[in-house]
């Protein structure tokens, strides 16, 4: 559970609002098509969340006092997946190191699959 330690107290920040943080600066970037559920394959084919579920698409982690943000996803047909999956890894580091104040150490982008975009 990331802290954030200031002159009045600690903040603590449960891992499911630091999913849900990171999961809504992923759904920002262009390419992405939407979160993928960490887990559950139908048919071989990943399972795209909806809004509302953001969070089960993400894992954090904590290892040797780093914290490390597993993000599952669907890319859009046609789009370079590097770069998509580099923008993520900005966006989401970015969102959470300077605007929450939280240090994020790695981003891991894992692809479940590629969608044709509406």
């Amino acid at each position: 559970m990331p802290l954030l330690k200031q002159e009045l107290g600690t903040v603590h920040i449960n891992n499911e609002v630091v999913s849900l943080i990171a999961g809504s600066a992923a759904m920002e970037c262009y390419g992405l098509v939407g979160m993928a559920s960490r887990k559950q394959f139908k048919d071989g084919i990943a399972e795209l969340l909806g809004r509302e579920n953001l969070s089960r698409g993400v894992e954090v982690r904590q290892e040797n006092d780093q914290m490390h943000i597993d993000l599952y996803i669907i890319v859009s047909y046609g789009t370079k997946i590097s770069e998509v999956a580099h923008n993520i890894q900005s966006k989401v580091k970015y969102v959470l190191n300077d605007v929450v104040g939280i240090q994020v150490d790695f981003v891991h982008i894992f692809v479940q699959g590629v969608r044709v975009s509406r």
